[in-house]
């Protein structure tokens, strides 16, 4: 037995694997956050539509979505590194592509290029499954709930940049409204570089060490391999289906959020602080919700995830248009339920996720997850069209209690 399954250095690598993922969230989520603000005016100003504005972000939560499967392909065949490589890359190039689409005024380029920065947006998520491959069991949540939390410090940045951002794109002679994803294209492909270079050795391929099941060509496809752990192991399917509730119910409203308060005549560099206090709510807190989702179990931080949405989007409901308390609050609490939601599923994903079908069964919640937002985003925009923004958040109550009454399940079968 070597070394490292013997166990000492499976600590130690441990240690570096969630150093460098830190720090490689820290740069990816700069990039990836930056253009929030602003992706929905722009396709609002390419498309003509109002009613169109939240096909951006839509089509990048798709993207994600998708590059979400591919990439966990990718992560079983070459390991970590790798996939997490490639997804910061062709993120990159959907930044600059975004870019072009404002400069020639295209909404085809746009949909195109927010698609590929969806593959930055599943290698940021992805990354979080990778510091629990040789977590032990017990601070699982908390590793994986560090790697969240490292995103704040790009995250709450990016946003935040949008003001300044207006500096590049007269500097590089761009539509304003594209300078954001000047900035986050280069963010991504720094992410890019940190995590080819330093993420060695590969904390997977180590956990298939350790177990004694080097990586080899798996039989069957990547969705069969998942379908099947999910009926080996019911509690992942719950775990699943909290998981993608709580994403879709957090995109569908923050992507209407910044159009209900221009439409009050808030500044953009309000709306920026304020998406800025909803990412802070998502990632901040995420240690604490690693340790409490450690100490009481995951199915009940799920459950209080839940609650927490439905008062957020009570919240938004009854927001005003333009820059109001009660936005700021919601948008606030819907990232922390979102907070609550994601670390507590996730840890469950990887709790139950049998080894030899790990990447397929964290690609394939992922997947869901992205499906079940873009869906979400794509009917925010009609909706908020049709009836207006606050009915928006109400509609999206039902999805923040089906987060409530997936973690209830997902407790009654781990007992």
């Amino acid at each position: 037995m070597t070394a490292t399954a013997a166990g000492t250095d499976v600590v130690l690598v441990q240690r570096r694997t969630v150093r460098v993922l830190v720090l490689t969230q820290a740069v990816g989520a700069l990039g990836i956050t930056i253009g929030i603000a602003t992706a929905s005016l722009l396709a609002r100003d390419l498309s003509g539509s109002e009613s169109l504005a939240g096909l951006a972000q839509t089509a990048q939560v798709l993207g994600a979505a998708v590059a979400s499967y591919l990439l966990a392909r990718v992560m079983s065949r070459k390991g970590r590194r790798v996939g997490l490589a490639t997804g910061y890359l062709v993120g990159g190039a959907g930044g600059v592509l975004a870019v072009l689409a404002g400069v020639v005024g295209s909404m085809l380029l746009l949909m195109g290029g927010a698609a590929l920065l969806g593959s930055a947006t599943a290698a940021n998520s992805g990354a979080r499954y990778a510091a629990t491959d040789l977590a032990p069991e017990a601070t699982r949540a908390r590793a994986l709930s560090v790697v969240v939390w490292a995103t704040t410090i790009g995250a709450v940045v990016g946003p935040n940049l949008t003001g300044p951002s207006a500096a590049v794109s007269r500097w590089l002679d761009i539509p304003e409204l594209t300078g954001p994803f000047a900035i986050g294209a280069t963010g991504m492909l720094l992410a890019a570089l940190v995590v080819g270079i330093l993420l060695r050795p590969d904390p997977l391929l180590v956990a298939r060490e350790v177990a004694g099941k080097p990586l080899a060509e798996p039989s069957g496809t990547s969705w069969n391999r998942a379908r099947e752990a999910v009926r080996e192991r019911p509690v992942l399917g719950f775990a699943v289906a909290g998981l993608a509730l709580a994403h879709a119910a957090m995109i569908g409203v923050m992507v209407m959020t910044p159009l209900h308060m221009e439409h009050g005549g808030a500044e953009l560099r309000v709306i920026g602080i304020v998406i800025s206090v909803h990412v802070l709510g998502m990632f901040a807190f995420s240690p604490l919700v690693g340790m409490l989702a450690d100490r009481v179990g995951r199915p009940r931080v799920l459950a209080c995830g839940g609650a927490i949405l439905v008062l957020a989007l009570l919240l938004c409901a009854w927001a005003p248009e333009g820059a109001h308390w009660r936005i700021f609050a919601g948008l606030f609490l819907l990232g922390l339920g979102w907070s609550f939601s994601m670390v507590s599923a996730s840890t469950m994903v990887a709790d139950h996720a049998p080894l030899d079908a790990r990447t397929d069964v964290q690609g394939a919640a992922d997947l869901v997850m992205g499906v079940t937002a873009a869906a979400a985003g794509a009917l925010a925009g009609l909706v908020v069209g049709l009836a207006g923004y606050h009915v928006l958040a109400l509609v999206t109550l039902s999805l923040a209690l089906g987060v409530v009454v997936a973690a209830t399940r997902a407790a009654q079968l781990a007992e």
